[in-house]
């Protein structure tokens, strides 16, 4: 007994600082999570515990995992994509363990304040670079010693020289706003001004895609919301609609950023189509269409979207590809890395998946699953552009929330599941 609590006091706080570890780097969060890992391992053996792999949800898991080997195998480079591939397994345990722990209910407040702590850090941080021109480190100045750095006024925050501090606040707000709403249900003006706050900030990093799916996910949990009565939610949302409008209206980089360069583009259908035509997110459609149409069963294998398009300036013209390392858009990526066999299979379990646990999770009124859930579903959203699926960075975000989707509630959780079963 006396080894179990110090093998959970120990994973608890490697699970405890996965957001701190995703900030830091991709190396860091992998052997944060491989560490994870290892020690649940390690925790179950030693307890002779197996019985989740009897779990059909386990099963639908290994299913992708298998496919994903097999993709490694018809892929043109299978060197580039096999890491990408055999990593996908941690991710299968990392949801067993998240599941575990939402069993066993170690902590669980603690961990989700703690997380709603860092994210707040980063949201403070993301306000102070927006007002001063850097975060509080001196991070993202727009010039440094004369020379115009290449992301100009986007936010880093923490994350130094990459604009994906939106990306990160948007995986964490929905998730961190349920659990509040759960928690504090006699002070519930602190999670809907933690929302507000949030969005505000991810608005301000001028991440387009990011602040559009964070604007639908809130709109959606805000819905759901029964403690509210009809005529508070259209007031509060009026208002907070205007004071979206106020703030994009007194910022001349926010008003090119979103209306400028987006929401003018379709105020004609000339513009519309000049849009079309220069825009580099719908080039890449296009290029990762063509790519789907020369291999259409499987696809180019993982990861070797950017083989394919990258091989020589005469393919490039010939077949109308876009050199870049993925397309940008959840659907166009798996189609030209996957095929329509592989992407049948990957989205299939993920749907079968949602659409297994969804009644469960509109009928539980648990807002820390509502908001888990409505994530997952928006990572599926197409036509906006994004991040890789399978790379590192949204997979730990997705799987993340995916696994407290179901993980949170007792009647979706594998392991209670397994018990009322047995």
């Amino acid at each position: 007994m006396e080894l179990e609590i110090k093998e959970n006091k120990f994973l608890f706080f490697l699970f405890l600082i996965i957001p701190i570890s995703l900030i830091v780097g991709s190396s860091i969060s992998l052997i944060n999570i491989i560490l994870i890992e290892l020690g649940f391992i390690y925790y179950f053996y030693l307890n002779k515990n197996s019985f989740f792999i009897k779990k059909n949800t386990i099963y639908l898991l290994f299913l992708i995992q298998i496919y994903l080997v097999f993709n490694s195998f018809i892929s043109i480079n299978y060197e580039i994509g096999l890491s990408r591939n055999l990593g996908f397994f941690r991710f299968i345990i990392l949801f067993v363990f998240i599941n575990f722990l939402f069993h066993k209910n170690y902590n669980i407040s603690k961990l989700l304040h703690f997380w709603a702590f860092i994210i707040l850090l980063i949201i403070l941080d993301i306000y102070v670079e927006f007002y001063s021109g850097s975060n509080v480190f001196g991070w993202g100045k727009i010039e440094i010693d004369g020379v115009k750095q290449p992301h100009a006024k986007r936010i880093m925050s923490f994350f130094k020289d990459e604009p994906i501090a939106g990306a990160y606040v948007s995986a964490f707000i929905l998730l961190i706003s349920g659990f509040l709403l759960n928690y504090h249900k006699k002070k519930r003006y602190i999670p809907l001004l933690f929302i507000l706050f949030a969005f505000l900030a991810i608005l301000l990093t001028g991440e387009r895609s990011n602040t559009i799916k964070s604007l639908i996910g809130i709109l959606f949990l805000f819905i759901s919301l029964d403690f509210l009565k009809l005529r508070t939610k259209v007031i509060s949302l009026i208002a907070f609609f205007i004071l979206v409008f106020l703030i994009l209206s007194q910022s001349t980089y926010l008003k090119a950023r979103y209306y400028g360069q987006f929401l003018y583009n379709f105020s004609s259908i000339e513009r519309y189509e000049k849009f079309l035509e220069r825009s580099l997110y719908f080039q890449l459609y296009k290029s990762g269409f063509e790519v789907f149409k020369n291999y259409p069963i499987f696809g180019v294998g993982n990861k070797n979207y950017r083989i394919e398009t990258c091989k020589s300036v005469t393919e490039q013209r010939k077949y109308g590809y876009k050199c870049l390392t993925h397309p940008h858009q959840i659907y166009i990526e798996l189609l030209s890395e996957h095929g329509l066999f592989g992407s049948i299979i990957i989205l299939g379990i993920f749907f079968i998946l949602i659409f297994k646990i969804i009644k469960n999770v509109l009928l539980s009124r648990n807002y820390l699953q509502i908001g888990s859930l409505i994530f997952v579903v928006l990572t599926f959203i197409p036509i906006l552009p994004g991040g890789s699926f399978f790379g590192d960075f949204n997979m730990n975000l997705f799987w993340l929330n995916f696994s407290i989707m179901f993980a949170c509630c007792e009647r979706t959780n594998i392991f209670t599941d397994i018990k009322r079963n047995n």
